[in-house]
């Protein structure tokens, strides 16, 4: 494996050479910085002082026992990996190492934008909620379209506000019950909008499923929430970004006004990470991270092999996928 650049903040950089991890922190901002020869460069910082900090995870997915199987398709025949009956699940190792290293941050919000649970039952859920105690004052959840599948109900808000200085965070359901895609209701379309319009500060978008592009809404969000979404992006000033996750994949499109549609990777399986917002004057800065204990490195190294080994161009992004500034507008 050749050495890779994970992360990029606006101090610090972050290489893993399969699983050796290379961190160099209190660096410059907008400096190049090379490392066994290969050369980066650290972001601007949007400002002069750290106003807040912010970590999201999505798609952990508590009940898991495999990965790779396509939802059982009896016509895929790539490899499905799961652990070892003696072995701890991998989504527990995964999701355990993450809450370790966000808590590490001590962030002023910690928030988990969907797919809490594989099927959808109380028993996940309990699962979830009993790894993630560990930030309960500070932390929020919406589900996704795994919880529902089941029936229940858990996690299911319609829209939520998160507050840290020089920041509001609009957290909203975007789930269909029962259904893979998603969608918004008028309801909570109305209340983006009347939301944005009365923000004080900066307003970041967060949900499970991302916007639909070039016709994907029996996947990701329907066309008429996409565009009614879109929409209010472009008009409200306020609104800095929306960042989704669903599609595992770490991805930024743009709206017509140019404001990033993020979709960020998964922590269960490769790359395995999380994802901080640095919160200045000007801007945010988005990073996301790989979770690097040896046991996590273990199983997302292993998992790169999915998909006949296609899963890392797919799912890993390029370095401006995963860490970007969000400025004001």
């Amino acid at each position: 494996m050749s050495l890779e650049v994970t992360t990029v903040t606006d101090h610090s950089v972050t290489v893993h050479d399969d699983d050796r991890v290379i961190h160099l922190d209190e660096l410059e901002p907008n400096t190049e910085i090379e490392i066994e020869g290969l050369s980066t460069r650290t972001l601007n910082r949007p400002g002069t002082d750290l106003l807040a900090t912010v970590c999201t995870i999505n798609d952990v997915h508590f009940g898991e026992r495999e990965v790779g199987n396509l939802n059982g398709d009896p016509d895929f025949t790539g490899v499905v990996l799961s652990s070892n009956d003696e072995e701890t699940p991998y989504v527990d190792v995964m999701n355990s190492a993450a809450v370790a290293e966000m808590r590490a941050l001590k962030a002023d919000a910690y928030i988990v934008k969907g797919d809490l649970t594989c099927n959808g039952t109380t028993a996940e859920f309990q699962e979830f909620l009993d790894c993630y105690e560990k930030l309960a004052d500070k932390l929020t959840y919406v589900r996704g379209n795994h919880d529902a599948y089941g029936g229940e109900t858990f996690a299911a808000t319609p829209h939520q506000v998160v507050l840290v200085p020089g920041l509001l965070i609009a957290v909203l359901d975007t789930v269909i019950p029962g259904r893979t895609p998603g969608q918004l209701v008028d309801d909570q379309l109305d209340w983006l909008d009347s939301l944005a319009a009365k923000s004080d500060r900066p307003v970041l978008v967060l949900g499970h499923h991302p916007v639909a592009w070039h016709g994907e809404d029996d996947f990701n969000m329907d066309q008429r929430s996409s565009k009614s979404l879109v929409e209010i992006i472009d008009r409200r000033s306020a609104i800095i970004g929306y960042a989704a996750g669903h599609t595992h994949r770490n991805q930024v499109n743009h709206t017509p006004a140019g404001v990033p549609l993020i979709e960020v990777a998964s922590v269960k399986d490769y790359p395995g990470g999380w994802t901080s917002y640095r919160v200045f004057e000007e801007g945010v800065v988005q990073s996301f991270h790989r979770v690097s204990t040896p046991e996590a490195l273990a199983w997302t190294n292993q998992t790169r092999q999915l998909f006949d080994g296609h899963y890392p161009a797919y799912s890993f992004g390029a370095l401006h996928d995963r860490c970007l500034v969000l400025p004001t507008r």
